[in-house]
Parts: C-alpha cells; structure tokens; sequence
C-alpha cells in the first residue's frame, strides 16, 4: 500500500515555527501575556507545548527520511553529520547573543533538537531490524515508555528529585559544563536544555516519528480518529503520572512530554480534519510556507533578534540621568506602546515578527529554495 502523506504535518510544522518565533519575540519580557510565558518551575502553560512540538514534527519529518535507510556506515555518518552542524549552529547562536567564550552558554534550542534527533534517529535505524508488524506499531511506544523509566530513576539519586536545587539533572551539569555556562534565569545556574533531560525529549522526537509511521497507513479519517483516541490515553497518563512526576518543562519530565504530546495529538487531529478531509487548503497554505524551511528561519529569527538587541544600539538623551543606551529592538516596541497599552503593544511586536519571517519564508517557497540543515 503506499504510504500516506498527511498535508496537515506539513502545515503543522509551520504552525509551530510561527508559535516559536511568537513565544521567543515579545516586545518586553515584562509585558506578556501569561499564556505566552512558560511555566516557572512545575506546570504547564501554552508556550510549554511550542518546543516539543518543535521536537515532534522533527520526529515526523524523520519518519519520511529514514523510510529507506538502514543501519550502516553511510546512514550513521549522515546522522552524525547533521546532529554536529546542528550543534555547532546552536554554540554560534549562542556566541552572538553572549561573544565571551569564558561565559558562554553551551547548550540551547538548537543543541537540544540536534541532540534528541542524533539518538532518535540512530536508535530508530538500530531497531528497525525488529520493529516489523506488530512491533512497528508497539515497539516506539515502548522504546519511549523504557527511556522514560530510565530517566525518572536516575531522576530518583537527586536529593530533592523535582525541586529546582536538589535535581540531578542540575548535578550533572554544574559538574559537566560548568556553573558559569548554563542558563542563569532561574535565580541560580540551571539549563532547561541540560544534558540529562535531553533524555526525556528524546521521547517527543520518538513519538513524532511513531505517530506519522502510523498515520502513513491510514486514509484521513481512521487518521483523525486514532489521534483522538491516543491523544486521550496520552493525556489520561499525563494526569496518573503528574501524581508522583510533576508536569516540569525544565525538567523535561515524563508527565510533560505525555501531556504535550497528548495536545499535539489533537492539535494534529483538528488539522487532519481542516485540511486532509474538508480540504481547506487556504488554511493550510500559508501554515506550509512557513514550515518550508523551519531550522533556517528558525536561525534566522535569532540572528535578526540579535542585530536589533545587540548591534544596532544608539545613545539617547534621558534627562537628568543624562544619556542612556537604546537598541532598536526598544526603539520599535517603543513606537507601538504610543498608541496600545503595554501588553497589546508587546504581543503585536511578536505578531509583526512572525508575519516578517513569513515573508521570508514565501520568498524562498515562491523560489523552490529549501535550505537543508
């Protein structure tokens, strides 16, 4: 039977990059709307499901690029390849928003989706060898049932396992990377993107490939059904496990990647419906334009956020406290709050970016420009 190609994971992946890039681009930090920031330390917000989204849609696009690749010397090196450009981007990034290597961070977003797609994938071509028939259909969920295991017991050797200075995770951090190179927002040195809960986000990148595996073998319909149906179990567990695993983005947790996988799941379904039964192509459209070319755009965004934060940067008079630096990016943000209130002005800023790098996206769509990464 040949394999079905769902439309809607395409335009999936074009929703998530735009609710990336609106959740990363406020006007300020201290004008946002609460369902746009993400939760400070057990919970779930709105933004909390943008990045195992990110990692979903990975998984999903993997399913169709390893569909003919086996173990071997050639598909490793492939994979390695492009997890390291992937990480190697990642540190770039990090080095233009922070250029002292002595204090700059060494993980990120983009080092976090290189890594979980580097064990993803070749655990995917590892086991492909086994996961035939039946297997294929249960084998990746438990695959992501056994590395979430794995992950809350080593959860359990922290002296406090979910609190933010007593998690292992954090442990082996500090120890590996050092204090002054992980992410200092949380009041004390902890990354969100750290090494040992890549571990759990392993299992979204996991989960994404399994559920377009599935979704190739079924017509639109039986499609949008069986979304529903896991996306209710998935969300059942999320609730059983959140009884003794918090609900912990920066802990990545196995609460966490059930419950936004369960919302993705659904998500995924709506637009199955929208676009893969009812046909409204004018929704899904724009939503695959902008999904064209993610991890470019994604990069894209960082660098332009950089140049507005960072390099164009001008001195303005202030009173009596004399002259004080302004970037472009307050100078714009400036302008809107003229004529809205704080957060309406701040939210806007984010939506003007994301209809930017649409553009930039439909220029590139409109010239078959895809820029492999």
């Amino acid at each position: 039977m040949a394999t079905t190609r769902f439309v809607a994971l395409d335009a999936l992946r074009g929703l998530i990059l735009a609710l990336m890039i609106l959740v990363n681009t406020p006007g300020s930090w201290s004008a946002v709307y609460s369902p746009l920031l993400h939760a400070k330390w057990h919970g779930f917000t709105f933004a909390d499901l943008v990045f195992p989204g990110f990692l979903f849609v990975v998984g999903a696009a993997m399913f169709f690029a390893l569909k003919n690749q086996q173990w071997g010397a050639a598909s490793i090196q492939k994979v390695l390849r492009r997890t390291l450009l992937m990480f190697v981007l990642g540190l770039g990034l990090n080095f233009l928003w922070t250029p002292d290597l002595s204090q700059m961070r060494l993980m990120g977003v983009l080092q976090r989706i290189a890594l979980c797609y580097g064990v993803a994938a070749l655990l995917v071509l590892a086991l492909k060898p086994f996961f035939t028939g039946a297997q294929q259909q249960y084998g990746m969920p438990l695959l992501s049932a056994l590395l979430l295991g794995f992950y809350w017991g080593l959860l359990q050797l922290g002296t406090e396992p979910y609190s933010l200075s007593g998690n292992i995770a954090g442990v082996v951090d500090r120890a590996v990377l050092g204090e002054h190179r992980l992410y200092q927002g949380f009041g004390m040195p902890f990354d969100p993107e750290g090494l040992l809960s890549t571990l759990g986000a392993v299992v979204n990148v996991l989960l994404g490939y399994w559920v377009a595996g599935e979704l190739s073998k079924r017509q639109p319909k039986a499609g949008m059904l069986w979304l529903l149906a896991v996306g209710v179990l998935m969300l059942v567990l999320a609730q059983f496990t959140a009884l003794f695993w918090p609900v912990n983005k920066a802990l990545w947790t196995g609460s966490y990647v059930l419950q936004s996988t369960g919302l993705l799941l659904w998500l995924l379904a709506l637009m199955v419906w929208l676009v893969d039964i009812r046909c409204y192509r004018a929704i899904c459209e724009p939503l695959r334009v902008y999904g064209s070319n993610p991890l470019f755009i994604y990069i894209l965004s960082w660098c332009w956020t950089v140049l507005l934060s960072k390099v164009l940067v001008w001195q303005v008079a202030e009173g009596a406290s004399g002259n004080v630096d302004i970037s472009a990016y307050q100078w714009l943000y400036q302008q809107l709050q003229t004529v809205l209130a704080d957060k309406p002005a701040s939210l806007l800023f984010a939506l003007l970016h994301v209809g930017l790098f649409w553009l930039i996206a439909y220029g590139l769509y409109r010239r078959q420009i895809f820029i492999k990464i």
